[in-house]
């Protein structure tokens, strides 16, 4: 018997079923406006709009796979195509309808996406008693000198914290086992994720919670946990009025994550000394020769009986992002204690196959599913491997596997955010069976498309 008062007898969300009635009609309204405006014609502007995405795709594969003349064509292409599709919707009248189905198409995969999310997530467990011995390790240098900025030293000291301050050579994982061994009762970082995941993995093997202070650069962890990543010394409030929760961590080979492990074409760029000062500039040098290189090291991934190869990306992540590109909030996961690893695998050899990426997620370059294991190969000895941004070289095969629920973290009470509850995708068949009143089947633990047809094992 379900004892969720949220879900309903099918086991999905209450309000779930509205959701997916009102994202088929909103569908079929960016549907219909375009042919009530123009009729047939309206399947002439759709393939006009396909065809300068297509273009466009190829333009920007152009763009980041060439250099001199034919990147600079594919700059242009990449912008001029869907500037002209514009224009011409414009001049035939058709622009308002083009937006405002768009629009519509928009917010259908929304509300999609929502009715198909999961139940309520990771479960907090409100904290009674306070740490008596908190210590916190600090970077200085981190997030562009956050820590001085944000005076986390002397804040967390007045909260009567043990600090330590890395210098850069230290061994970040003995630190924190030295003040488990003196007494410490409560591990925290203000740093950046890979300073984290060490600190994480020392807690986590001592059942002690963990405190998240984002001081990094980025901070993704932080942003699925709903922390404020502008106001780092907001997250010292989880020592007195607190939360608890428990989320998995990942590991490749014997390294930990709290984000993901990234192989092939931006482990490469991670590996460059000037990745850290100029980061765009070194991807806009760098990858031209990754991606069109005359003997480009290519992987092999297995994964829950999932099988494929002739790869020229892999991301590893400690759970599986909402969505396999999201430039704008690259760090948004639906949940962080699934126990399953997310894996997203990109093979894009020619401007026609970039192309065929705006028929859809099976119709390009990629490959996403959700397993409790992975393992990459290649055909070399080592392979390079950015860990929460971080470049290590790993003997290959590299076994990847997800730790379920054995990190504490404890977060303060109230925070400006919460980890993103929106399905990985608009799961049309699924939505459609949902606003019949049937219950939607489980998703398909993976999506493939243009990479081939994966060769499928059976788990031995």
């Amino acid at each position: 018997m379900n004892d969720n008062p949220r879900e309903g007898r099918s086991g999905t969300p209450q309000g779930s079923t509205g959701r997916a009635r009102l994202a088929v009609l909103v569908l079929l309204g960016s549907i219909l406006v375009p042919l009530v405006t123009a009729g047939l014609r309206s399947v002439l502007w759709v393939l006009v709009g396909l065809a300068g995405s297509a273009l466009a795709a190829m333009g920007v594969w152009w763009a980041l796979a060439h250099t001199g003349a034919v990147k600079a064509l594919g700059v242009v292409l990449s912008v001029g195509a869907p500037v002209t599709v514009l224009a011409l919707y414009a001049t035939s009248g058709m622009l308002w309808a083009a937006c405002l189905s768009l629009a519509l198409w928009v917010l259908a995969v929304a509300l999609a996406r929502t009715a198909l999310a999961p139940g309520p997530g990771v479960v907090e467990q409100p904290v009674a008693k306070a740490p008596q011995q908190p210590w916190i390790l600090m970077n200085p240098r981190s997030g562009g000198g956050k820590v001085g900025r944000f005076r986390l030293v002397e804040k967390a000291r007045a909260a009567h914290c043990r600090v330590s301050l890395l210098d850069g050579h230290q061994d970040v994982a003995a630190l924190a086992q030295q003040a488990v061994d003196e007494g410490a009762d409560l591990l925290a970082v203000a740093g950046g994720d890979g300073t984290q995941a060490l600190v994480a993995e020392v807690a986590a093997r001592n059942d002690l919670p963990f405190v998240v202070i984002p001081a990094g650069t980025r901070n993704h962890f932080a942003l699925d946990l709903g922390l404020d990543r502008d106001d780092p010394a907001a997250a010292l409030e989880a020592l007195t009025d607190a939360v608890e929760i428990r989320v998995d961590l990942g590991y490749a080979a014997n390294r930990v994550f709290v984000n993901n492990a990234s192989f092939g074409t931006y482990a490469s760029v991670v590996a460059d000394p000037a990745y850290r000062n100029a980061k765009a500039h070194t991807v806009s040098q760098a990858l031209p020769g990754l991606l069109r290189g005359v003997d480009p090291s290519r992987l092999r991934m297995r994964a829950d009986g999932t099988y494929t190869e002739g790869l020229q990306a892999l991301l590893v992540s400690n759970n599986a992002y909402g969505r396999a590109v999201d430039a704008a909030r690259p760090g948004r996961r639906e949940r962080l204690d699934s126990g399953r690893l997310g894996v997203v695998c990109v093979r894009v050899d020619s401007a026609a196959q970039a192309a065929r990426m705006v028929r859809g997620p099976r119709a390009g370059g990629l490959v996403r599913l959700r397993a409790e294991n992975v393992v990459v190969e290649a055909d070399t000895a080592t392979l390079p491997v950015g860990i929460d941004g971080e470049h290590t070289v790993l003997p290959a095969p590299v076994v990847c596997h997800s730790a379920p629920g054995v990190l504490r973290v404890r977060l303060p009470r109230h925070r400006p955010g919460t980890p993103r509850t929106s399905g990985a995708a608009a799961d049309w068949p699924r939505v459609a069976r949902l606003a019949l009143g049937r219950p939607a089947p489980p998703s398909s633990p993976a999506v493939l498309d243009a990479l081939g047809p994966p060769n499928r094992e059976e788990k031995p």
